[in-house]
């Protein structure tokens, strides 16, 4: 699949479109020569910021555009459309009796004490959810026949809904024999030859019904307007970089091909905020440190993760805006929390922040760009801990409208705008602590025990002060946090995962597990075989979701893992392995207890050429190029000197307070605190007395 390009320079271009700016990053695999670029996002349409800014990257720093072999793009494209509803017009086919499953759903509330709050309506109505005579049985037999007449029924009820964009098909039992799905999908798509058909059994073939249909309902709403978006995108950038393969980051970590992610769209539902947790995950192991909680701070919205020795986690089921997804995905918890978010006061005379946001356009009110409301920037800006400049000197901070936009929310609460910018930052630290308790002391996993990584534009800005809340007393601040999920981009490898389902003791003879893993590792190789052209290495990882017969949720246990062909481990080693899961997940375990496996995943890697990025010793420039007043508390302003963060060599040490400024992001180091430059040149914050 890697092109090879025959001249000096290979760069490698990682982009990561956010809700306020589109992050660019390329690295040259022939030098280590790493550049950054920043420009601000179009969300009516984000693709004209993408094509904008490498075009600006490429001027900026005099790179050839046909030295660009690999572009990596982390979309929004399909988050934004679930969460506006702004994706196509879906019809749903279904085993006669089901059209309502989709809308009954698990019969949970999405809050339990709010009586008025009702779960989102389906993404297709019940005008457009259709019935077919058929029926798969529970062990994949057919119960009853799919005729030609019932297929000719549906295509001619279909025909009288022209409007109709995407159709997803999901029968009952469909994940043991998808038979008669691809019977439908083959009519349809013979049929209707513009409209998107989304199959569960290709979509994700695994038992419970509900997910299964949720998740291929949201792929077929997503197909129409992600596919569109991607072939656009793909013709457009090869017009700038046209040696470039086109790589799109996935949920649960990797790359996919442009084809696939217009096939599969609903695997690129968090495709931004995973590849910050791989970018997070990489600049960690660069300092030798492998436990991390993430604290990604963008304009809109704070997401967090849990590193464990170096490996993100991954979630096999997630809820978006209300709709459930089950693919595996880095499991990430996201906040309405960022620079954008808007502060204002409530029905009740309290002061609230977010989740509602300025966004890029108009943006806070200091970015002079026509926002008036009060937001988190424009807090930090009247507390003195933002400088006059972002983004290299291409946007101008306005102190004075900052203070004009706060000032309302100050006099109804009888405080200055200081102590107003204090109330804001405090409230959404609080939002922020919170969610990282979600991933951490929510799951018994204390916080202590790991270090804090800030990044995105604003996660420097605050990370003290949510670690202090925290009693972390280690933070870890990456060369370049700022576009770090760009970066996580450009380290990102190829990747595929296939599942089956599979029932099965753990017991004896496990004859017809081992036949689904051969055949899945069947599957696997042969992706490996089309799309691995030119990648160094290859790695298989096969797990098994497990459980004790009886429950109703399981376990992923990893059973194996290397370049090799992976088997089945016998019974014993199953059951050793599943002992090991529990006993870390709950605390104990049961050895007499009978166990069963439930559905088996292979994920298969292609392992790209990378390089380590150079480490270029900056000219050594201690001295602050200016001293501000800045708020760090009630006690008032403290005089405060910034520093600029390109030149710090590495063995610097500043005690706080001080300010540290670059390109991409700014960070806070408060009178409590110490910053010391390690050999990556990552910052490594001490927080004192916490």
């Amino acid at each position: 699949m890697l092109q090879q390009n025959s001249s000096r320079q290979n760069w490698v271009v990682g982009v990561d479109v956010g809700g306020t700016f589109t992050d660019f990053s390329a690295r040259d695999l022939t030098t280590g020569r790493v550049l950054i670029h920043k420009r601000p996002s179009t969300p009516d349409d984000p693709s004209r910021a993408v094509l904008h800014g490498l075009r600006e990257l490429t001027e900026k720093y005099h790179v050839d555009p046909g030295t660009i072999t690999r572009f990596a793009h982390g979309t929004t494209v399909a988050t934004n459309a679930l969460l506006q509803r702004k994706g196509a017009e879906v019809a749903l086919v279904t085993t006669k009796g089901f059209r309502d499953l989709v809308e009954i759903g698990r019969q949970v509330r999405p809050h339990i004490y709010d009586l008025h709050l009702d779960a989102p309506q389906p993404l297709a109505s019940r005008a457009l959810r259709f019935e077919i005579d058929e029926r798969i049985g529970p062990t994949g037999e057919v119960v009853r026949e799919l005729s030609d007449a019932s297929i000719d029924g549906l295509v001619e009820q279909l025909r009288k809904q022209p409007e109709i964009e995407g159709v997803a098909v999901c029968l009952i039992f469909s994940f043991l024999n998808p038979a008669h799905e691809k019977r439908i999908a083959a009519a349809l798509r013979e049929a209707f030859p513009n409209v998107f058909v989304s199959v569960s059994s290709e979509v994700q073939p695994e038992f419970r019904e509900f997910e299964r249909f949720s998740t291929t309902l949201i792929n077929a709403f997503l197909q129409p307007e992600v596919g569109r978006y991607m072939n656009r995108l793909k013709l457009e950038v090869t017009t700038v970089a046209p040696n470039a393969e086109f790589g799109i980051f996935q949920s649960s970590g990797g790359l996919m091909s442009v084809d696939r992610a217009a096939q599969f769209p609903v695997r690129t539902a968090l495709s931004g905020p995973a590849a910050g947790a791989v970018g997070a995950a990489g600049a960690g192991a660069m300092s030798e440190i492998l436990d991390v909680i993430t604290l990604d701070i963008g304009g809109t919205s704070t997401d967090v993760c849990l590193i464990q020795a170096g490996r993100t986690a991954i979630a096999s089921t997630r809820d978006i805006s209300g709709f459930r997804i089950r693919l595996p995905m880095v499991d990430i918890h996201t906040v309405g929390a960022g620079g954008g978010s808007i502060a204002r006061l409530g029905k009740d005379g309290l002061l609230k922040v977010g989740p509602e946001s300025a966004g890029a356009v108009p943006g806070p009110a200091c970015y002079r760009r026509g926002g008036t409301l009060p937001t988190v920037s424009d807090a930090n800006v009247i507390l003195g801990r933002l400088p006059v400049t972002l983004t290299g000197g291409d946007m101008t901070i306005d102190r004075n409208l900052a203070v004009k936009a706060v000032e309302p929310i100050a006099s109804e609460l009888g405080l200055s705008v200081e102590q107003a910018a204090l109330g804001i930052v405090g409230i959404v630290t609080s939002n922020m602590v919170r969610a990282i308790r979600a991933v951490t002391i929510e799951r018994g996993y204390d916080p202590r025990k790991f270090v804090l990584m800030p990044f995105g534009g604003a996660g420097g800005l605050h990370a003290a002060d949510v670690a202090r809340s925290l009693g972390i007393n280690r933070i870890v601040v990456p060369r370049a946090p700022g576009i770090l999920c760009a970066e996580g981009l450009i380290l990102s490898d190829l990747q595929e995962d296939f599942v089956a389902s599979c029932r099965a003791r753990v017991i004896g003879d496990m004859g017809s597990a081992a036949a689904v893993v051969a055949d899945l590792v069947k599957q696997g190789e042969a992706w490996l075989a089309q799309e691995s052209e030119g990648a160094l290495e290859t790695h298989l990882v096969l797990s098994l979701d497990m459980r004790y017969v009886g429950q109703n949720y399981e376990l992923a246990v990893e059973v194996a893992n290397g370049s090799g062909h992976p088997v089945l481990p016998d019974s014993e080693q199953l059951r050793a392995a599943f002992f090991a899961e529990y006993l870390r997940a709950y605390g104990h375990y049961d050895q007499q207890a009978p166990i069963e496996i439930v559905n088996v995943r292979l994920r298969t890697i292609a392992k790209l050429p990378q390089r380590q990025s150079a480490t270029e010793t900056p000219v050594k420039k201690l001295e602050p190029f200016e001293t501000k007043d800045v708020w760090f508390d009630e006690a008032g302003s403290v005089p405060t000197p910034m520093f600029d963060r390109s030149g710090l060599p590495a063995g610097t040490i500043i005690k706080g307070p001080a300010i540290i400024t670059q390109l991409d992001s700014t960070t806070v180091v408060p009178p409590w605190a110490q910053i010391a430059v390690d050999a990556a040149l990552n910052m490594i914050m001490e927080i004192k007395n916490v």
